[in-house]
């Protein structure tokens, strides 16, 4: 089974409650995907399937590109750690030229299965772009704060970016979120399962990254 029939067996098409706009290949049960992943991937090594769900810093992101689609039409846009590639797909709607960022092989067969069935084009990065040096206008990094060691990885690497490029973060109140460099400039509230986050709403606050050393 190749790893897009795996995403078409595995989840449906449907809508995220706050981005209607846009149809996206998601898992309407947690357990089963996860089930189905850790037989069919365990061999292979590979991460659970986060790009299953549309985690609520996608979506927030997603909702404000729609909203305000002036403020990345014509930009060079970098959607890192893009799991099912929501806000990438909204950049691309908007008129931004894309790269979608996954460190997941797992993660280019949804990303490109959703960006067709929205009609938009984007190029899938299968790679860990850290350190990486700056070709995009604006960076969206969509609830990337969730681990303490994920978060020490980018945040000297996105802070460098942030000189020369705008850096959006997305957080909806994840415990390692950085307490300084970042000014709030959205904020959403996003409905979500009892399956992935401990309450049916999040509020998802957006933030520009301040430049660092």
């Amino acid at each position: 089974m190749s790893a897009a029939d795996f995403l078409r067996a595995n989840t449906v098409l449907a809508r995220p409650a706050l981005v209607p706009e846009i149809g996206l290949h998601l898992a309407t049960q947690i357990t089963p995907i996860w089930q189905a992943s850790e037989t069919w991937l365990h061999e292979a090594n590979i991460a659970p399937p986060f790009w299953a769900f549309a985690w609520p810093g996608g979506q927030a992101i997603a909702r404000h590109i729609l909203d305000h689609p002036h403020l990345v039409a014509g930009r060079r846009v970098l959607d890192f750690a893009a799991g099912c590639g929501i806000a990438a797909i909204a950049a691309a709607m908007a008129g931004a030229v894309v790269e979608a960022c996954e460190i997941d092989p797992m993660a280019e067969a949804p990303i490109g299965l959703n960006a067709a069935a929205n009609g938009v084009e984007l190029r899938p990065v299968i790679a860990d772009l850290v350190g990486a040096a700056c070709r995009w206008d604006l960076i969206l990094c969509g609830d990337v704060c969730y681990e303490a060691p994920m978060t020490r990885h980018i945040m000297p690497w996105l802070r460098t970016l942030a000189r020369t490029a705008d850096c959006w973060l997305a957080d909806p109140g994840r415990t390692y979120l950085p307490t300084a460099g970042l000014t709030a400039f959205a904020r959403y509230d996003v409905p979500t399962s009892l399956e992935l986050e401990d309450r049916t709403l999040r509020e998802v606050r957006l933030y520009r990254l301040q430049p660092g050393p």
